[in-house]
Order: C-alpha cells, then structure tokens, then sequence
C-alpha cells in the first residue's frame, strides 16, 4: 500500500471519528451533568425507596448501565461515570482513591441524594468504597465487594505479575492514539467486543451503546492509564479502611482471574488466582458481619459472567440492614 493510500485512509478515519463524535455529544446523557467545582460529573439515577444502591465502577469500566435496571427493582440505585470516563468531564487533579471518594461524597451532595447508602464496588471500585465507608461511615449502610482487591496481596505481586500490570497500562497507552484515529470506533461498529466477550449480547442496545461510547473516546483511556498508574498509591490510601465493625459486607469472589481459553496461556493465570485466594482472605477481616459468596461460573468480571449474583447480593445486604431496624 502506497504512502498516499496509507495517508487518505488515516484521514478518512480520524475525520469519521470527529463527526461521529460531534453527533453523538449532540444526545443528550441519560442522566445529569452536575458541576463539582469546575468540571462536571454525569449521575443517573433509576428507581425509588431507600437506602439508596450507589455503584462504583471498576478501574476502566462503567459497568452500572448493565447492572442498573436489575437493581432499580431493589431500590434507588445511583450510578456515576467517574471523572474521564463516559459523559464526566476530566479532572485535573489524580486519580487516586481518595481523590475520587471525595469527589463522590461532593457529587452525591450536590444531586441531593441523601444517604444511608449501599455501596457497591467492583473491582478497583473495591477501594474506593472501603474507603469511603471509612471517611463517611454515618453514609454507609452496608457494603458490597465485587471479586475486589486488597492492599496488603497487591504490595505483594510477583515480577510476573508486576509484567502483566505494565502490559495492561502499555495496551491503555496504545489505544489513544487507537481512539483518536478511530480504530476503536471501528472495532465498534465490527461488533468486536461482542466477538471477545460474547455475554455482552444478553444487554440492552441502550446500555451497550453507552458503554461501549465511552471506550471511543481517548479521555477514556488517559484516565484508565492515569488510575493504573496511581494504583499503588491507592492502595497505601485505603489501608486506614480496614475496620467495619458490624457493618454488613459481602464479597463476591469469581471462580478464576480469566476464564481459561487459548490466550490465557500466555498470562500466569495461576499466579494471578492464588493472590487472589490471598486477598479475599484478607477481605474477610474487615466486618464482624461478614459473607463470601461465591460465583462459580465467572472470571473477574462477575458484571458480565453472572450479574445476577451481584443483584443478589445486594438482596442480602438489604435484607440484614432491614431486620436490624
């Protein structure tokens, strides 16, 4: 291919990506844009009755738009694009845990959702929510942990686990210029992610369209880098957050880190499940009123494997905050 072909096709693509952008910041978010002090955070909101579900994604994920409608039939459920992700604005400060918990606690009083809360933190999310219950525990009514993490196993990776971590931060890197230039955008209309992760296909159209929205845009993965980056310095944040009294938890934990398949060869898959096994452990000792269920069918990203355990353990919370009035 001629240099010339090569030039036309990169600028017909990065002009695709431009109007297909220009269109789609023309619809309206399905929720609010609210001001937290010079950029705005988006927060939708669905269903009624308290306490009210608040749902904290995992790093790089808005995962609440597939969770949303299930756990609507439970209560007021809250979910929020973090700053960089979705329709929220950047924000110029890091991205570090207690960075993003203040930034919630001043979302959520700007959006007059008033607690008691059930927080549910997926992953990364994990972090932010323990945290937050222990800044803000008049807030908290319970708290849910989804396959989450724990700081004392992640200061204990091995150096193979260190390489994987440095392999996902350089594939984030890479895809900025991938989303710039519109080669995300193009995976998405190729219907790629449905191809990697076939579950997808049991969403919504709608909640598909807004996930995979926010993937094609290069705030998207600056921000992902940006969390992986401080993810150490996160940890050493949340390692006050380690004492919940009676507070009702529940802990996911997925049967594997990745399901087993042809490509997973190339990870230490076995590494990666046996610090795992380490940090739920360790999860454990953070309430007295403490429960692990298990889901059996799921690798990491229980939202997409077996949500329904999600939902399901968030009945479980709701049901011991109840006969405890």
């Amino acid at each position: 291919m001629s240099i010339s072909i090569k030039v036309l096709l990169l600028l017909a693509t990065t002009i695709y990506q431009a109007i297909a952008i220009y269109w789609e910041e023309r619809q309206p978010p399905p929720g609010k844009l609210i001001d937290i002090g010079g950029y705005r955070l988006h927060l939708y909101v669905l269903g009624e009755a308290r306490p009210t579900i608040v749902l904290e994604h995992s790093l790089g994920g808005i995962e609440g738009y597939f969770l949303i409608e299930e756990l609507a039939k439970l209560g007021r459920v809250c979910i929020y694009d973090r700053a960089g992700y979705g329709w929220s604005d950047h924000s110029p400060y890091p991205r570090t845990s207690r960075q993003i918990v203040q930034e919630l606690d001043l979302l959520l009083t700007k959006a007059g959702i008033e607690p008691p809360y059930v927080l549910v933190g997926n992953s990364f999310g994990s972090y932010n929510v323990r945290l937050y219950a222990h800044l803000f525990p008049e807030k908290v009514a319970g708290i849910v942990l989804t396959d989450g993490l724990h700081e004392t196993g992640m200061s204990q990776m091995s150096l193979q686990l260190q390489a994987l971590k440095l392999f996902f931060i350089s594939g984030f890197l890479i895809s900025i210029p991938g989303s710039i230039l519109g080669i995300i955008r193009l995976l998405r209309v190729c219907k790629v992610f449905e191809l990697i992760k076939p579950e997808l296909r049991n969403f919504s159209q709608n909640s598909l369209n807004w996930v995979k929205r926010s993937f094609c845009r290069p705030k998207h993965w600056i921000t992902m880098s940006r969390e992986m980056i401080n993810l150490d310095k996160s940890a050493r944040q949340v390692s006050i957050a380690k004492d919940f009294a009676q507070s009702p938890l529940v802990s996911i934990k997925a049967n594997s880190f990745f399901k087993p398949s042809f490509w997973s060869i190339f990870i230490p898959l076995r590494g990666a499940n046996q610090l795992r096994d380490k940090m739920h452990i360790q999860l454990g000792n953070l309430s007295t009123d403490f429960l692990q269920v298990e889901a059996n069918q799921s690798g990491h990203f229980v939202w997409l494997d077996q949500p329904d355990v999600i939902v399901d353990a968030v009945k479980i919370v709701l049901a011991k905050i109840s006969s405890s009035l």
